[in-house]
């Protein structure tokens, strides 16, 4: 088993997988997108084709590709590739923006149904699956904008389920061949195949190098041979596509949920979180408060998203106007990830090369790229089912500042009592219970279970994060009062204060080390940085959060 943390190995990760699969490839995910790191991965894939293996392609629609006409190429490309479309609104490969405002009146339930699973499977043997798509901001790739994330690969039985679930998928009536897509069609029956866009690269560089890493025995040794671990045992659940099925029951169909909470539920001594999007389901609810009434609770610590650096600001105002539960019934000791963290596993603007054999120092922290190339920045991350079509040019991430890419949260693990860990899809929120597929590896091994813990507590750490704390004492207590009845209101949630709000570590003789919020001597050592430290008052995120607070808690079940 191997845990992927670097983006930049987790795709040299994916290129040997797909280089050294003999008879099929299976890939499965929610998005992706036709920049450097997805036609590369294109392109590998098709070359795999060509030496007689065979791959299969699924890709949810709401971000397959972008324009039919790379879905009608590559629908005859070659015999040995297949695509396939879940769940197309209206039969189409790519609906454009009147489609989309169509859908929510006219079908709102397959519009918010979408498959969040992601896998990639090599000759039923070896997997990976986590919280990566194919896109340049999962893997350190893009000049403005970058997810921290995690995936798992692995091997043997847990590789064999991932299969089986992909073929379930394959199989079913929502996954559509490409050529049988309207919009599709109508271009293979007017000019047949076209060709598939020869264009190039925006940064080549970095793709030889990435390719050349990808031939180099030494280098794939250093990077993720050497790192391989045996775990005592792990397990693969996923969603079925079932869960989409007209007339399911979902509670019955929902395994990736039902499996996450009861190892939540086992927890006797400490559970670790990180997601990106920290809205939770009454069900989550309720089992948090129940670890917090215990005699002897469990600590749970919560990594999440800075409005600074998240994708998606109508999640984190749901996160925000419920930071007094969080932290009062559910005893969250919560942090959220700076938008320019100073020590993450993240390599941007530094080429994987045969240097790296020689175990460079910087590999596993922020490289700050040159900015060369830069371009503009994506509507990225996977909010497209969750930011709403009326709001498409509101959720963004914020730009990047001078020569610094902007950081967002996406990995979705947790480890529960140093000793299981789940990494996976699931952001353990009412949309992957209800609406996406999910899918997650649970790891019953300590000493893997402790290397994930160890990963997002460096997260946590002062250069990463900020802490959200109760304010000054008196001014919380006053707050505590209002913020109870006014964050319990659907709307009209008019009070313009928080319980509690964003801490700084201020180091110092009396300050050598950070403190958790419980400690006497917490706001002697944290200063208060505001509710949204990072952004601008002035700034659409900054009203858009206020304004979701006040008036959109309705919103929850589909954020």
């Amino acid at each position: 088993m191997l845990l992927l943390d670097d983006g930049q190995d987790a795709l040299l990760a994916r290129m040997h997988m797909i280089r050294s699969a003999r008879e099929r490839i299976d890939l499965q995910t929610y998005i992706y997108k036709e920049d450097d790191a997805g036609r590369m991965i294109l392109r590998e894939l098709l070359a795999a084709a060509r030496r007689g293996v065979q791959v299969r392609v699924l890709i949810d629609q709401l971000s397959a590709m972008e324009s039919p006409e790379t879905l009608a190429a590559l629908s005859g490309i070659h015999r040995n590739f297949q695509l396939r479309i879940y769940s197309p609104l209206f039969n189409l490969g790519r609906p454009n923006y009147v489609d989309y405002v169509l859908a929510s009146f006219l079908r709102f339930r397959q519009l918010n149904q979408r498959m969040h699973t992601k896998v990639l499977v090599v000759d039923g043997e070896v997997g990976v699956t986590g919280g990566r798509n194919y896109s340049d901001d999962y893997y350190d790739w893009s000049q403005a904008y970058n997810f921290l994330d995690r995936d798992v690969l692995v091997s043997g039985p847990a590789a064999k389920a991932m299969q089986t679930n992909f073929d379930a998928f394959w199989a079913a009536p929502q996954s559509v061949p490409v050529e049988q897509l309207n919009d599709v069609a109508k271009i293979l029956l007017a000019h047949g195949v076209p060709a598939l866009s020869a264009k190039r690269y925006e940064m080549p560089e970095r793709v030889q190098a990435m390719q050349d890493a990808s031939a180099d025995p030494a280098l794939l040794r250093k990077r993720l041979g050497d790192a391989l671990v045996a775990v005592a045992d792990v397990e693969f659940v996923a969603d079925p596509p079932g869960k989409h099925d007209d007339g399911a029951k979902r509670r019955t169909v929902a395994p990736a949920s039902s499996v996450v909470g009861a190892v939540v539920q086992s927890a006797q001594h400490e559970v670790l979180v990180q997601t990106p999007y920290l809205v939770l389901t009454h069900g989550a609810q309720r089992l948090f408060q129940a670890l917090h009434r215990r005699a002897d609770p469990p600590r749970v610590i919560v990594s999440t998203s800075s409005l600074a650096g998240i994708d998606n600001a109508l999640t984190y105002a749901m996160a925000y106007k419920y930071r007094r539960r969080f932290l009062k019934r559910f005893g969250f000791e919560m942090y959220e990830l700076k938008p320019f963290p100073q020590d993450v596993p993240m390599r941007v603007g530094e080429l994987v090369t045969a240097e790296d054999v020689a175990g460079e120092e910087g590999a596993g922290s922020i490289v700050r790229g040159s900015g060369a190339g830069r371009r503009p920045l994506p509507a990225s991350g996977e909010d497209a089912s969750r930011r709403g079509v009326l709001l498409y040019g509101l959720n963004r991430p914020l730009p990047p500042e001078s020569d610094r890419p902007r950081v967002g949260l996406h990995a979705k693990s947790l480890v529960v009592d140093r000793s299981i860990a789940v990494v996976g899809t699931h952001n353990f929120d009412p949309r992957g219970v209800n609406y996406n597929t999910e899918s997650a590896l649970i790891i019953r091994d300590p000493a893997f279970a402790a290397r994930v813990a160890d990963s997002i507590e460096r997260d946590t750490q002062p250069a990463n994060a900020w802490v959200i704390a109760p304010r000054e004492p008196g001014i919380a207590d006053v707050d505590d009062t209002i913020v109870r009845a006014s964050e319990r209101l659907p709307i009209f949630d008019l009070w313009p204060s928080r319980y509690a709000t964003a801490f700084e570590f201020r180091a110092g003789p009396d300050c050598p080390r950070p403190l958790s919020i419980r400690d006497p001597d917490f706001h002697r050592c944290y200063r208060a940085v505001g509710d949204f430290p990072g952004v601008s008052v002035l700034g659409v995120k900054w009203w858009l959060t206020r304004l979701v607070t006040a008036f959109g808690a309705g919103m929850t079940p589909f954020l």
